[in-house]
């Protein structure tokens, strides 16, 4: 699993750094497309919040594209810094709680469901944060699914809620299933991560 994850995350890095060319020869810097990707996930929240769903979708892609782009223009200029990966990491779960919390308040889903994602994202990446931090692995990044999966299920879930007609399945059906799987899967995830840091760690005592 850690070599697929990190196979794809290579993968992902050489796609993205034609991207990162050309946001280094426009002058933009990393940290400031990364708080463009937390007010693009306000702006989501805001209109999940309003019952738009398609709107919430379109700024939840251009939420993933300014993330995208943060880290492949550090990568392509050379100037990513260890506070700007921290920096980055830490607005990634702000937009995370914005899109979520507009998506609870909205009335499409049951609340709790809401909040049962919303947690399972959090506590996925906090396990990760807390493996590479504290225990000083490499990378943490294991796993069934990762954030770009999990976005992509609350889009498939928004956009069929949009879309179906009344009557085929109960309003809030589709995005609420979506949003179920989404905590289920970062849960078994955050599970992975432990066993995976146990793994890695074994008996080591704290410095």
């Amino acid at each position: 699993m850690p070599g697929i994850n990190q196979r794809k995350r290579e993968i992902y890095e050489e796609s993205s750094l034609f991207l990162g060319r050309v946001c280094v020869r426009l002058g933009f810097k990393p940290n400031i497309l990364t708080l463009v990707s937390v007010v693009c996930s306000i702006i989501s929240g805001i209109f999940f919040w309003q019952q738009e769903m398609l709107w919430g979708v379109f700024w939840i892609l251009m939420t993933a594209i300014t993330d995208m782009l943060d880290g492949s223009t550090a990568r392509a200029g050379n100037i990513g810094t260890v506070f700007g990966g921290i920096f980055d990491h830490v607005m990634d779960r702000y937009g995370e709680f914005f899109i979520l919390a507009g998506i609870t308040l909205s009335g499409a889903v049951h609340s709790g469901w809401g909040l049962f994602a919303l947690f399972g994202m959090l506590i996925a990446s906090y396990t990760r944060a807390a493996a590479e931090s504290i225990g000083k692995i490499e990378n943490c990044a294991v796993g069934i699914m990762g954030r770009t999966e999990k976005f992509i299920l609350i889009i498939g879930g928004s956009i069929i809620e949009h879309y179906l007609p009344t009557g085929i399945w109960p309003k809030g059906g589709w995005l609420e299933l979506a949003l179920i799987i989404v905590g289920l899967t970062s849960t078994i995830t955050a599970v992975q991560r432990l066993i995976y840091a146990r793994k890695v760690l074994g008996d080591r005592k704290e410095v």
